[in-house]
């Protein structure tokens, strides 16, 4: 329990607590809003004030980095494991505590401060202190385990279910703590503080973060982050084969490559002969139209015989002179000598032709055999660009090859991953399951302890149901009645005086439960009155401590038969009246 809270600013109202239920009333004055001042009159100072003594984060936004706090330091009295402890902390050094109390069952001892002989200890070691010794917890704590976002339970988490922070969200659900607690965070602590495996959330929680990193993936190659769409693994193993039998391929054509470094020279040698065999073959065929005129010349060289000239000049009735006839055996004795001579010339360029065409034709043989013998150098052989290009093909296949092996590694990975975690889920649920079985009567404690309470604050108890899914352990809270703002919050509160219950049998927790006057916004005014009352009881039986802040406006009248509610009001009253009546003593902005 908690038996003090005190300051060293001479302004500060110090708090005497006592067992049982303490109610620390605020008075508010008429037509005065909490806007006027940053801290009001001091109730949810006071849990800001817990928990900056129990080591919450102390950033530069802290209520106790303010200028007006920054130099002052508070304190709290309360019982550590059995053993009555102090612990001091400020604003301008919050990283170093002042401690007193026996250290023998701290897991880290306290160094002495050489200057002024004081017990201290670091935040970060304090936590681990209060871990160890407040819920059993061995390991240390993690550095962000105010966020919601620890890999195991933490002493912080599981703290802020005794000490609801309404200004982060705690009131919102009795599962959570906070608005920023994360499912992981919240299933491993409440299934800690029940006596539950955690560590079936907890690998529920590493499913969910394997699983996270497995949707950014997918997410990136979506939107080209990571380059082009991955396609099924299926596509991809296809598309690997053919462009592996590509590269294949051209690496077979490099390796029988043969460079020839005069391959230009035979590549214009072999051109060269071309162009002769062209111009061979031209002249080959005008001479044989040469010829064929030749022969048709020779056959078209023949004289008419003078009998037909004759005749002709008797037809036409013409009777030539013997002198004539001599003269016309003359020139027909004439004419076939010049008949005789032109077949002769004709004759010899006929033979002249043929013996051209002759000449070339062994010439193009001869030519075309050393074309060929170019050719099949050619090839079988290439030149050292054409080597290179051919290289770089086989380059740029090969990167081809591992881009789309990549791929389809990423894609057999992603579909492999998710089958895996799906399987994981399974198995997880299945030792849920069975931890539930083994767990029988600590989930029947914990169902009957919230049915009770709400049972007291209504006609009809609420249920405490657990179960599991896909997503790990699942906890339904439902108490009859209309789904506002009252009925949400005395959820909370049935859960908390659960909790406090079944922690205080398993003899670990802080001792105590805080609620400020946020938990009764919206609720009945009997049902506030039966709630002071149950957990004044339940604080008596457990032997915990159970702290209410409440406006006095908001004090309930109408309270359960036997049960009075003056005896647990502090002596000590908070009103936003006066520049000095709240919890400080003081007002700052």
């Amino acid at each position: 329990m908690i038996h003090r809270i005190f300051s060293d600013l001479s302004s500060f109202k110090e708090l005497q607590l006592r067992p049982g239920l303490n109610v620390l009333v605020a008075e508010k004055s008429a037509g005065a809003t909490d806007k006027q001042t940053r801290n009001g009159a001091g109730k949810t100072s006071l849990i800001e004030i817990i928990h900056f003594l129990t080591g919450a984060k102390a950033d530069p936004k802290s209520l106790f980095r303010n200028d007006a706090l920054l130099e002052s330091s508070f304190g709290m009295d309360f019982d550590l494991l059995g053993t009555r402890t102090t612990v001091m902390r400020s604003g301008k050094n919050p990283s170093r505590l002042v401690v007193e109390g026996n250290f023998e069952k701290w897991p880290i001892a306290p160094s002495v401060d050489r200057k002024t002989g004081e017990y201290t200890i670091s935040n970060a070691n304090w936590k681990r202190v209060l871990a160890s010794l407040v819920f059993g917890l061995d390991e240390p704590d993690n550095e962000d385990e105010e966020d919601g976002d620890s890999s195991r339970p933490s002493f912080r988490s599981m703290f802020a279910y005794f000490v609801r922070r309404e200004r982060g969200g705690a009131f919102q659900a009795p599962l959570k703590n906070s608005s920023m607690q994360q499912i992981g965070d919240q299933q491993m602590a409440v299934s800690y503080l029940l006596g539950l495996d955690w560590t079936v959330p907890q690998q529920w929680q590493q499913v969910r973060v394997r699983e996270k990193k497995l949707a950014d993936l997918k997410r990136a190659l979506a939107d080209g982050t990571l380059g082009d769409v991955v396609e099924s693994a299926a596509t991809l193993r296809t598309r690997l084969a053919l462009s592996q039998e590509d590269a294949r391929r051209l690496r077979d054509a490099l390796t029988s490559f043969r460079v020839l470094e005069q391959y230009h020279e035979f590549e214009e040698l072999a051109s060269n002969l071309t162009r002769d065999l062209a111009d061979l073959s031209d002249g080959n065929a005008l001479d044989r139209r040469y010829v064929t005129e030749i022969e048709s010349a020779l056959q078209g060289e023949v004289p008419p015989p003078p009998e037909d000239l004759e005749r002709l000049y008797r037809e036409a009735n013409v009777i030539l002179p013997e002198n004539a006839l001599r003269r016309f055996e003359e020139v027909r004795l004439f004419h076939e000598s010049v008949l005789k001579n032109r077949k002769g010339y004709l004759a010899g360029e006929r033979t002249s032709a043929l013996a051209r065409i002759d000449e070339r034709s062994k010439r193009m043989a001869e030519i075309d055999q050393r074309r060929s013998e170019v050719l099949g150098v050619l090839q079988s052989h290439g030149a050292l660009e054409q080597f290179s290009r051919l290289q770089g093909e086989l380059g740029r296949a090969e990167a081809a090859v591992e881009a789309i092996r990549q791929k389809f590694v990423t894609a057999e990975t992603m579909e492999s991953t998710q089958v895996r975690l799906d399987a994981e889920r399974a198995r997880l649920l299945e030792r849920l399951q069975q931890d539930y079985r083994e767990q029988e009567a600590v989930l029947k404690r914990a169902i009957l302890a919230f049915e009770g309470t709400s049972r007291a604050l209504y006609e009809k108890g609420g249920s405490l149901t657990f179960g599991g899914g896909p997503n790990g352990p699942q906890i339904e809270i439902y108490i009859h009645g209309e789904k506002s703002r009252g009925i949400g919050n005395m959820q909370v509160f049935c859960f908390d005086m659960m909790l406090m219950q079944i922690i205080a049998e398993r003899g670990m927790g802080p001792g105590f439960v805080v609620h400020d006057s946020h938990l009764f916004d919206g609720v009945d005014e009997r049902q506030a009155g039966k709630a002071l009352a149950i957990g004044a009881k339940l604080a008596g039986k457990t032997h915990y401590q159970y702290i209410v802040t409440m406006n006095s406006d908001a004090m309930p009248t109408e309270l359960p038969t036997g049960f009075k509610l003056e005896p647990h009001v502090l002596p000590i009253r908070l009103t936003d009246a006066t520049e000095t009546g709240g919890l400080f003593g003081i007002r700052f902005a």
